[in-house]
């Protein structure tokens, strides 16, 4: 239940990216080098399966509403986790804690031993989340290049 409401977690679909997107706008996800769109139609090539979202299901006359997200992948050595995000006006109601669960569970269900999460120096609030759910800091630094400009 998230605000007095149920919620799914199901699998992305194709009609979920205009409220993904929109989402991650609304939680400061996206940044200007990178197309969110591009994001989805490439995570939709690699492990669908894993890219998860978070809806209250229609009622009442109103239509399905995506709540939350979240992408993961798993290379055959460790697992990771992109764009989770949660409604601004669901959160602190553990949505967050079942998207990360399910994430989890679908990766230990493939073999995967050990999850990495990035998370922006910046954000501190995030910080204290993950810590809640028993990440802790790796001593590793996080190292990027650009092979496919989206921009």
């Amino acid at each position: 239940m998230a605000g007095g409401l149920p919620v799914h977690i199901r699998p992305f679909g194709a009609a979920d990216e205009a409220a993904a997107v929109a989402l991650w706008h609304d939680c400061g996800l996206v940044r200007p080098w990178n197309d969110p769109h591009k994001d989805i139609a490439r995570k939709l090539l690699v492990q669908p399966e894993l890219f998860l979202v978070a809806v209250v299901p229609a009622r009442d006359g109103m239509a399905e509403r995506l709540v939350g997200t979240a992408m993961a992948g798993y290379d055959g050595h460790r697992g990771s986790v992109y764009y989770l995000a949660v409604a601004p006006g669901h959160q602190r109601l553990a949505l967050g804690r079942r998207l990360m669960a399910e994430v989890e569970l679908r990766l230990l269900r493939l073999g995967c031993p050990k999850v990495n999460v990035l998370v922006r120096t910046s954000n501190a609030r995030v910080l204290h989340f993950y810590d809640a759910l028993g990440y802790a800091r790796d001593e590793a630094f996080s190292l990027g290049k650009r092979l496919i400009p989206d921009l």
